[in-house]
Formats: structure tokens, C-alpha cells, sequence
């Protein structure tokens, strides 16, 4: 005997299939090629809002954080930066680069183009290779626009969650900016942060091996890593893979390559 709905069901029901539909039509209409990394990406982003808001990210830091007035510093992290950004054939815009003074070994990039490094890395980092593995797997965020991809997973399993609870109202922009359940951030959005973590240190010996820095340091790199790191996350429950399998698939992956 088929199913009978109360109208109150039916009602609720209604805009669940609605934005289910919706969630659909916004994957095939946003699916673009990323040939850098040879598959398709969901990009459901406005790059014009994500470039403001790098920048003004950056326009923050700037004046928030203490940026080192090292010299020697600042040239190193520039040079190395310059060569690997033509590398990976992305000198055609302007880069800014900029020390902060921390502790901490760390380094990010903007999808503008804005590299920081820690003081903290570059006393870590024992040579240029290593700080050129940095460099190249940040750069490599930036070319897989992967910034773009997050935040577009982001928004996508949050209007599903809305939906799968009936919970969907009119205003769009605050469902797909909402965060989505316990369920959608261990299953969905957090594995896909450890790919583009995988995705970025492939592309990232690539761009640095092109540059004339040698590929084998950036597992020297994540050695190195590990040993200074005092708290370890289980890699289910991280946004990184862990040191032990970042150094697995780079040592497979350089070896395919025929690099040393």
C-alpha cells in the first residue's frame, strides 16, 4: 500500500525537495575544469567577495600582527617566493610577501596573492629547499583555488543540511552561509580539506623541482614538522592528513616522477 502524506506533511516535504532540486542545479551549473588539477571543482563563490575579502584579511594583519623588519629575512622569503611563483607560471600578477613575528611554524596565502611566513618557519625550515616546499604548497592553494572550492563545499552541505531537516526558509544567503551538522563537517567537509591539503604538496613539489629546488626536501620538510609538533588530532577529525601520510604520498608521488 503505497504511502499517504498529511497535508502537513506534504507541506513540509515541499521545500525539502525544492532545495534538494536547487542543490543539484547549483553543482551542475558551478562544475568548472581545473586543469592544474586535472578534475572538476564545485564553485559556487563570488571571486569579486572573495578577492575583497582577502585583502581586507590582509590589510588586517598587517596592522595587527608584528611583521619582522628583518632585512635578510624578508629578502629570503621573497627571493625564494618569486622564483617558485614563476614556476608555477603564476608571475603575471603582483605577490606580496610579509614575516610575522611568531613563534609557531606557519605560512599561509591568500587567493590575492599575499604569502606569510612565520619567524618560526624560516628558524625550522634548514635551507632554501624546505622554505621553497612552503612556499610551493601555498602557492599551490592559490592556482587550485581551492579557497574558492571550500567555501563553496561549505555552502552546498549547509543548504543540504537545511533541507534534510525541512528547516529551509527564503533567504538564501543566510542558509548557504550557515555551517553545516556534526554529520557534514566529519563526513564531507573536512576529508575535503585534507585532499586539498594532499592536492596543494603535490602541486607544491612540482612548482618548487620547476623552480631548481629539490623535491626531496619537502619530505625533510614534514619530518621536521612532525618532530616539533607536541599535540597530535586524529586525522579523522583534522582539516591536515597526518605527518606520517603528507610524507607517504609525497615520497610515492616524487619517486613516480623520477625525482631524488
Amino acid at each position: 500500500m503505497p504511502l499517504r502524506l498529511t497535508r502537513a506533511a506534504r507541506r513540509r516535504a515541499l521545500p525539502v525537495a525544492t532545495v534538494a532540486g536547487m542543490v543539484g542545479l547549483m553543482a551542475l551549473g558551478a562544475c568548472a575544469y581545473n586543469e592544474a588539477l586535472g578534475r572538476n571543482q564545485l564553485i559556487l563563490a563570488d571571486d569579486q567577495a572573495i578577492s575583497a575579502q582577502s585583502n581586507a584579511a590582509w590589510t588586517e594583519l598587517l596592522r595587527t600582527e608584528t611583521v619582522s623588519t628583518n632585512a635578510a629575512q624578508n629578502q629570503r622569503v621573497r627571493t625564494v617566493g618569486q622564483r617558485v611563483v614563476q614556476a608555477a607560471g603564476m608571475g603575471n600578477r603582483t605577490w606580496e610577501y610579509a614575516v610575522f613575528v611568531d613563534e609557531s611554524p606557519n605560512a599561509f596565502t591568500l587567493p590575492t596573492g599575499q604569502i606569510g611566513v612565520t619567524t618560526g618557519m624560516l628558524s625550522l625550515v634548514q635551507n632554501d629547499d624546505q622554505l621553497a616546499a612552503v612556499i610551493g604548497h601555498e602557492i599551490a592553494h592559490v592556482v587550485a583555488r581551492h579557497a574558492q572550492e571550500r567555501y563553496s563545499q561549505t555552502a552546498a552541505s549547509s543548504l543540504a543540511v537545511q533541507a534534510g531537516q525541512g528547516l529551509v526558509g527564503s533567504d538564501y544567503a543566510q542558509i548557504a552561509g550557515m555551517i553545516g551538522s556534526a554529520g557534514a563537517q566529519f563526513g564531507v567537509l573536512l576529508p575535503f580539506s585534507r585532499n586539498h591539503e594532499l592536492e596543494a604538496d603535490r602541486l607544491g613539489v612540482d612548482y618548487l623541482a620547476a623552480a631548481g629546488y629539490r623535491p626531496s626536501e619537502s619530505i625533510a620538510l614534514w619530518q621536521l614538522m612532525g618532530q616539533q609538533r607536541q599535540n597530535s588530532v586524529p586525522q579523522f577529525a583534522s582539516t591536515h592528513p597526518s605527518d606520517s601520510t603528507r610524507i607517504e604520498q609525497l615520497r610515492e608521488y616524487i619517486a613516480s616522477r623520477g625525482w631524488s
